[in-house]
Formats: C-alpha cells, sequence, structure tokens
C-alpha cells in the first residue's frame, strides 16, 4: 500500500501558502498595492502528492478476523473463532505537518517597502465580506490590533493578511481575504474573503472500478471552503481501501481565483482470489482433514461490491461454506450483505458410524453495517443482523433427536436477531479491535419452542458475546498476539448457539469442538518471531511460542453437566510462507490438564496443520 504527500506549489516560488508574498522588485500605486496579495494568493497552479511507502497496519484486517464479519473472504469455520493472520509490515505513519514541510522564503528576491507609503488613518470597524468559516467574533478578535488607532498602509495590509493566516491555521489554504478597492466612509473599511473550492474532479487509470465511486467519496472531502486536513484524510483513507492499491494526485488552478482542479490517478489493487487449502480443523466425528477451496471478488460489478463461495469437504460432510454477497450502499461504506452456508454431514468416527447418523444445517444472514468514525489510525462500526438457522438429525434415515432441545423430529429452528458494535484503533506500533454483540433469540417464523419443559432451551434467549485482540510489535519482526472470548446468556442455548473450546483456533492440543456449553471465556497469547528469511525468495518462517486457556460453564437451569470445564495447553507452532502464494502453519499444543482420548487422529494428538495455496 502507499500514502501520499501533499506540497502546494505557486507560480512565483515557495511551496506553502503564506501571506507574505515575494513580487519583483517594481513601483506600484495604492490600488496596486491592495491587489498584490490577492493575485499572488490565487496564483496556486498545483498540489502534487509524492509517493511514500509509510502505513499504519490495516484494521480492517484484525477488524474482520474479530468480527467474525461473514463478508470475510477466507470465513473460517462457525463454531470456532477466526484465524488470527500475520501482522502485515508496521511502519510509522507521518503526521499532517510531516506531509506539508512547510518551504522557506526566498531571500533573494527583494520586496518592495510598504513601511515608505506615508499617511495613516483609522478603522473604527472592518466588514468582512464573503466568510462562512468563522463567527464575526472571532474575525473581530483577529482584527482587533488594527482598530480605533491610526495604522499605517502596511499595517493595513497585515489585516487582512490576519484573515488570510486565520484560515491557512484551520487548514483552508487555498482560502484567502483582500481588500478590494472602496471609498473609506465613517472608517469602515471591506476586507474580502474568497474560500477555495473545487471546481472539477477528474480521475484517469480506473479499469474496473466505476469513477463515481471515487468521485463521491473525494466530494465528501472537497466541499466548499475546501480544508487541506479533510484532503488529506480522505485521500489517506482511500489509500487504504482494499480496492486501491496506489493513488496521486494533482490539485490545479481552475477558472477563476479561488478554484481548483483536482486530478486523481489510480492504480486498482487485485480484487479476485482463490484459495485452495487442506488442513485437519473439522471434528473428528466426520473427518479431521478439511478439503477446501474458495473464490472471492471485492469489486464483482465495478461499485465496490464483494462476492465469495466456498465449498468444504471431509470424509464424513460437504459444506457450502458461505455464498455470499456485499452491496455497498452509502458513501460512508455502509454496506447490505447477504450470506447462505449449508452443511450435510455422516458420523464416520468408531463406534458410532454403523448407526448411520446424519445431520443437515442451513445458515441465513441478512446484515447492515454502518461505519460512523473514520480515520486512517481508528474505526467505529454499527450493525444489526437478521439471522434464521436450521438443522436436522436422523438415525439409521429416520428423523430422530440427538442434540438437546431439538423437537421429535431432530430439527432444531432459531430466528434471531443481532446487534453488533466494532472498534479498532491502530497506530504505528499497534492495534487493538474489539467487537460486541447482542443476540435475541425471536419466536417468529416457526422456531424451536419447548413450552413442555421449561428447562429445555429453545429459540427464545438473549446472549452477549464480547472479542478482543491486541496485536503488538516488539520488534520490528517480531510480534506479540493476545486474542480474548467471552460469552454469557441469561439462559441455556440450543447447541448452534452454544460457545466451544478445543482446536487450532481456540485451545490447540484438544480436539476440535471439545467442550460446548452456554457460557465461556478463552484468551489466548502467543508471540511471533522470524528464525529464517530468503527475501529474493520472499520467504518467511516464524517460530510461534504460545499459551491457551479456556473454560466454560453452563447456565444453572441447564439438564448437561460438563464433567471437565477448563482446558490449557503451552506449545509451539511454525508459520511459513512464499509471498502472497503460498502459506502453511503446524502447531503442536501440550494438553495441561488431561481429558479422556476418543480416537488417536493427529489433533488428538496435539497437532494441527494449515496448507493454503493462491495461485492467482
Amino acid at each position: 500500500m502507499t500514502l501520499y504527500y501533499i506540497i502546494y506549489k505557486f507560480p512565483e516560488g515557495g511551496c506553502i501558502v503564506v501571506a507574505k508574498k515575494s513580487v519583483n522588485n517594481h513601483s506600484f500605486n495604492s490600488k496596486q498595492k491592495l491587489t498584490v496579495f490577492n493575485s499572488l494568493f490565487f496564483g496556486i497552479n498545483s498540489l502534487v502528492i509524492f509517493t511514500n511507502s509509510l502505513l499504519p497496519v490495516k484494521g480492517d484486517i484484525v477488524r474482520e478476523n474479530i468480527a467474525q464479519n461473514p463478508t470475510n473472504n477466507v470465513p473460517q469455520d462457525p463454531s470456532a473463532l477466526p484465524n488470527t493472520q500475520p501482522l502485515p509490515e508496521v511502519q510509522p505513519l507521518p503526521s499532517l505537518e510531516e506531509l506539508l514541510p512547510k518551504t522557506p522564503e526566498n531571500s533573494n528576491i527583494p520586496q518592495p517597502s510598504l513601511e515608505k507609503i506615508p499617511g495613516t488613518i483609522t478603522v473604527s470597524q472592518f466588514q468582512i465580506i464573503g466568510s462562512t468559516v468563522f463567527s464575526g467574533q472571532k474575525l473581530m478578535e483577529v482584527l482587533e490590533p488594527y482598530t480605533k488607532k491610526p495604522i499605517s498602509f502596511a499595517e493595513l495590509l497585515k489585516a487582512q493578511e490576519a484573515i488570510t493566516q486565520l484560515y491557512i491555521k484551520e487548514g483552508y489554504i487555498t482560502s484567502g481575504a483582500f481588500i478590494p478597492p472602496q471609498e473609506l466612509k465613517d472608517g469602515i473599511v471591506k476586507i474580502e474573503v474568497i474560500e477555495g473550492e473545487i471546481e472539477a474532479i477528474n480521475i484517469t487509470g480506473l479499469q474496473r472500478l466505476k469513477e463515481s465511486y471515487l468521485r463521491n467519496r473525494l466530494g465528501l472531502a472537497t466541499t466548499t471552503p475546501l480544508n487541506q486536513n479533510r484532503l488529506l484524510r480522505s485521500l489517506q483513507m482511500l489509500q487504504l481501501d482494499p480496492l486501491i492499491a496506489n493513488l496521486s494526485a494533482e490539485l490545479s488552478a481552475g477558472s477563476r481565483p479561488g478554484v481548483s482542479i483536482l486530478e486523481v490517478k489510480v492504480r486498482e489493487a487485485k480484487t479476485f482470489y482463490a484459495i485452495l487449502g487442506v488442513d485437519n480443523q473439522r471434528s473428528p466425528s466426520v473427518g479431521t482433514i478439511r478439503r477446501q477451496a474458495q473464490l472471492s471478488h471485492n469489486n464483482f460489478l465495478g461499485f465496490g461490491d464483494r462476492f465469495h463461495i466456498g465449498y468444504v469437504n471431509t470424509d464424513g460432510s460437504n459444506s457450502l461454506d458461505d455464498l455470499s454477497y456485499v452491496i455497498p450502499v452509502n458513501l460512508y461504506n455502509g454496506t447490505i450483505s447477504l450470506n447462505y452456508s449449508s452443511t450435510n454431514s455422516n458420523i464416520i468416527e468408531n463406534p458410532f458410524n454403523t448407526l448411520d447418523i446424519q445431520s443437515e444445517s442451513r445458515n441465513y444472514q441478512f446484515t447492515y453495517r454502518q461505519p460512523i468514525k473514520r480515520t486512517p489510525n481508528q474505526e467505529i462500526n454499527l450493525g444489526i443482523t437478521a439471522s434464521r438457522q436450521e438443522s436436522k438429525t436422523s438415525l439409521l434415515n429416520i428423523p430422530y433427536p440427538l442434540s438437546i432441545g431439538a423437537n421429535d423430529q431432530g430439527e432444531t429452528k432459531i430466528s434471531a436477531l443481532r446487534l453488533f458494535q466494532e472498534y479498532t484503533n491502530r497506530n504505528n506500533e499497534q492495534v487493538f479491535a474489539l467487537r460486541s454483540q447482542f443476540s435475541l433469540g425471536l419466536n417468529l417464523f416457526d422456531p424451536t419452542i419447548n413450552t413442555n419443559n421449561t428447562k429445555a432451551p429453545d429459540g427464545r434467549f438473549i446472549s452477549w458475546r464480547g472479542q478482543a485482540q491486541y496485536l503488538r510489535l516488539l520488534t520490528p519482526d517480531t510480534t506479540l498476539l493476545f486474542r480474548g472470548d467471552l460469552q454469557l446468556a441469561d439462559r441455556p442455548l440450543l447447541p448452534l448457539e452454544q460457545i466451544s473450546i478445543g482446536g487450532q483456533q481456540t485451545v490447540r492440543g484438544y480436539r476440535q469442538d471439545n467442550l460446548l456449553a452456554d457460557n465461556g471465556f478463552f484468551a489466548s497469547a502467543e508471540v511471533r518471531t522470524p528464525i529464517l528469511k530468503i527475501p529474493q525468495w520472499q520467504t518467511t518462517v516464524q517460530l510461534v511460542p504460545f499459551f491457551d486457556f479456556g473454560t466454560l460453564w453452563n447456565h444453572a437451569d441447564s439438564e448437561v453437566t460438563i464433567s471437565k470445564k477448563t482446558l490449557s495447553s503451552v506449545g509451539l507452532g511454525l508459520r511459513f510462507s512464499v509471498g502472497n502464494k503460498l502459506n502453511a502453519r503446524l502447531d503442536w499444543g501440550i494438553p495441561l490438564v488431561t481429558i479422556p482420548r476418543s480416537g488417536d487422529t493427529l489433533q488428538e494428538n496435539g497437532i494441527y496443520f494449515t496448507l493454503e495455496y493462491n495461485p492467482f
């Protein structure tokens, strides 16, 4: 990714707007001297943006990992916390002062001596025309040193310069003040302000992305009067947009004073991804080895919409992992997403495989997500999801309830409304992300309702889940990662809503989804440090020592008891990557709490692996 430096150039030289300007040493009459600053100030001829590779950590990577966002390009097993991706290279983000370095004035250019103009005037009041940014009181405070006392012509020009500097100080560097020709009456002097504006936005370099995507977002930052800080933030946010690989811009003079044209050149980022993968992150009951293929496009129809489809297969299951489509609905990155997934499973683990146990599940989601604050360093999002989950089980091809709360036909149905809040804060050295979600089970569309047994879970419930992730650079190559997950429920929950621990995404060293309960807490800490780097091959190998801990408990009204409520482990992992093409991961967890083992698979011996290949 690339960030941009902005410097304002002027025809007469120099790279920053200042009220005092250098001109050739000519003789000017009084009227000409009154308009010298106006002609110089609005003589801006270009805004040049230079590329720089200094970028903050992209918070959207961590946010999607924590949020289990259904639009994530690489969705994980729904019962486990999402996988945490390797930390991107972190470099410091320049301040706005660094982005706009001041250029010292050219002392070699002679300037006329305004102090030699004879005569003084007494200004009883200044009348400001055309200012919409500052209150009259603020403007009068700035001009107070020049009122109700005799002042020279040079001091009169300093009054207009004070107004201009007030605009510049607040970032309105294409706005300025001048004293128009006038007849002095009753000591009242008129100062006119021209507030800078954008006349046109010209965009080049686009291929698939529609021009309106950029034009409309830049339009929010280029409203009149033009503010450099607002424009800088907009350019930074566009540079962090995953649809844009590179952005450069130039601001040139428009058709009249105070008007500019913004020229933007764009190079689009890669938007199509295909991933082939294999891992052992499924439960041994349906086969631990998971083979998967995923396709995603982050700009499917050209206006920033996203499409994703995934397929997962094990020896005992087939899943349409996540069929999703995300549509941007406003200029503030609000989105609507539609998600569907389904799984068909057969129990293949001995001795239950002889019973021909089968299950089917489907999941539908409709989500609206809206950022309410977005800066290069911070983001806050609110969202709401309407979800529908359905599952059914059978024994010897006969519908049969095999999970708690299911009806006589082995069916479980949940209609839920979920309200979520997301917060991400990042700087040059760390990323901190939080996600909170309140889920409310509704009595809509024939959900599972158990009226005969008040202690049995059904589709009516309230639960809260909070997730956190903290990522910090210890050295330029070594990162520290903390993860946490907490769920609380007001009553016993159906298995589809319970929290689980055990597996590569939670407590390593135990089989996938080893424990399942209504309430639970999980925490993990790991350090990633490189032990081998081959730059010419873009190859990195990281050593990852870790500690995992999780504990679960059921609601007091639950009829199910848990023999072992806590799991914990320590271990060592390896991460291997070759550019963006190949990623591999191997974890060995050593259980600190002994539990009975029902099999001898790799994951039950504490070993997990993941291999992913991107062919394009």
